[in-house]
């Protein structure tokens, strides 16, 4: 059985996609934003390996929750979960991050460079990474004006472009990200067309299965099938440049091979 870390995991895809492992037999390690959240998570913090708690949208408390999974143990997967939708204004981190660069990001960069290197890494990416091409010259939007929606795309598009960058840089990992499609989660709405169940399936099959189909590297996935992601995250150039600029606003190298 695995050990699994899984960002964001107090309600939505991360819980479903918490309880479904645990219920395979294997060990999670959840994450909560707050510790009032962590105790609200019941029966589920009962059952999990342990509880890691942190704001992903501070660089301080990101690095950290990276403290506390490392002293839990060697993680098997890690489940990039967490993630913010559209955000009214540009908003700024106490570093002076956009809050969806911040929390999209730069937290699940800084997190896979500073937590030891597990051996599956998947990243929630969405379909909608496709309207986030474009140049990376004004990552953290400090001089266009704010787009709620294009800061999504860009963030979904930066997420598969980094699970690429390090399915290429460390070969003995296998990087994936998947697109959960819209989902019935707080975030989704009562009328996303896809239930939760469905919506958490993929991550937890490419975190913890034995299934050869499963244990690949560089793919993008939606409902179990690989499909394919904009052309600009399958980059090897936008992806050295996207990791370059994500060690400058961060101050985190990520590690080589």
């Amino acid at each position: 059985m695995a050990t699994i870390f899984i960002t964001g995991s107090t309600d939505g895809l991360g819980r479903a996609a918490a309880q479904s492992l645990l219920d395979l037999g294997h060990r999670v390690v959840l994450h909560a934003r707050s510790a009032d959240r962590g105790n609200a998570l019941g029966e589920l913090r009962s059952r999990a390996q342990g509880i890691v708690v942190g704001d992903l949208s501070s660089a301080a408390e990101t690095k950290a929750i990276a403290d506390q999974v490392n002293a839990i143990g060697r993680m098997d997967a890690i489940i990039h979960n967490a993630g913010v939708y559209t955000r009214p204004a540009r908003g700024a981190t106490a570093e002076g991050h956009a809050e969806t660069l911040a929390i999209n990001t730069l937290a699940p960069y800084m997190l896979t460079a500073l937590i030891e290197r597990p051996g599956r890494l998947v990243y929630l990416s969405s379909g909608l990474h496709r309207g986030g091409e474009g140049s990376l010259d004004d990552l953290d939007w400090t001089r266009r004006s704010w787009d709620a929606a294009k800061a999504y795309a860009e963030s979904k598009l930066q997420i598969v472009a980094l699970a690429f960058a390090l399915a290429r840089r460390w070969p003995k990992v296998m990087s994936n990200a998947v697109d959960p499609g819209w989902v019935r989660t707080k975030m989704g709405g009562a009328g996303a067309p896809v239930d939760i169940d469905t919506g958490a399936r993929t991550q937890s099959w490419l975190a913890a299965s034995e299934d050869p189909a499963a244990l690949v590297s560089g793919r993008y996935w939606h409902h179990l099938a690989q499909q394919q992601p904009a052309r600009e995250a399958t980059d090897p150039e936008f992806q050295d440049e996207l990791i370059g600029k994500l060690g400058k606003l961060t101050g985190v190298e990520l590690p080589g091979v």
